[in-house]
């Protein structure tokens, strides 16, 4: 197990409760993709969430989660990815002023460590070969520390924060004349599904296309189960490697009748990128 010394960033109680009455993510550009739009003879657009200050989606819906942390007297809170939703929750614990933990599994790029430390200031404990025993290590700090453990995906409060993404789309394309007939989103374990779930509510025009990779597709598997199923990671697509997806983000699916999970190789997504 390796630890590194973490850093609490103070702030007074007017700071904090003037950054938590505003969310902490960005609004992101929305760019009309020009080949994509020509070769499927449709309006395709790319929603630059990759611009958030910590580089993915994730700020919206945790950022949120820590947000409530902080406004029910947390002093600090404990995440247990490797991926970018650590990432989001030590962003956002040091712009709110309190102390994050992250634990990483084994597997965990050195960069990303680093930029924990450096640039966040969070307190960095390595342990397990994979995010579920990592994960196992972060309840036990969350207890021994009485912090609260931001989850990677689950959360009704983090979905509600991923839902703003949708929001977003909408009034762009609005400001153009135009609306969404359908959302193609990433699933992991399911917390941005959940969020465009929430986003796109109960009406009947806008599909939701769940794209997952061979080896990483614990999802799609678990859709045509009609049950959770867990499956071992082997596709590259790391980030995408739940290996069992939300039972709650799984039933919302299934009830819906309109999500669409779909499947492609490794090599397809390389190429796509």
């Amino acid at each position: 197990m390796q630890t590194m010394r973490h850093t609490t960033f103070a702030l007074t109680l007017a700071a904090v409760r003037a950054l938590t009455t505003a969310p902490l993510h960005d609004v992101t550009p929305l760019i009309k993709s020009a080949p994509l739009s020509n070769k499927l003879n449709c309006d395709v657009f790319f929603k630059m969430d990759c611009a958030q200050p910590p580089g993915s989606f994730k700020l919206r819906g945790i950022g949120a989660t820590v947000k409530e942390a902080v406004e029910n007297g947390a002093d600090g809170v404990v995440s247990s990815s490797g991926g970018n939703a650590g990432l989001a929750t030590a962003h956002a614990a040091r712009a709110l002023g309190i102390a994050c933990t992250v634990v990483l599994p084994t597997t965990t790029p050195d960069a990303v460590r680093r930029k924990l430390e450096k640039e966040y200031g969070a307190e960095v404990i390595v342990e397990g070969a994979v995010w579920d025993e990592a994960n196992e290590r972060a309840k036990q700090l969350a207890a021994e520390y009485e912090r609260p453990l931001v989850h990677p995906f689950e959360g009704e409060t983090t979905w509600k924060g991923h839902s703003t993404l949708v929001q977003e789309v909408d009034e762009q394309l609005a400001e153009i004349g135009k609306k969404m007939d359908a959302i193609v989103c990433c699933v992991g374990g399911g917390g941005l599904l959940a969020g465009v779930l929430r986003g796109v509510g109960t009406r009947d025009d806008c599909a939701i296309v769940a794209a997952e990779t061979h080896g990483a597709d614990s999802f799609a598997q678990s859709f045509k189960a009609g049950t959770p199923a867990t499956i071992p990671i082997t596709s590259i697509a790391k980030s995408l490697g739940a290996g069992t997806p939300s039972p709650i983000v799984l039933r919302d699916a299934l009830s819906s009748k309109r999500v669409h999970p779909h499947v492609v190789s490794d090599a397809a997504a390389v190429r796509a990128c």
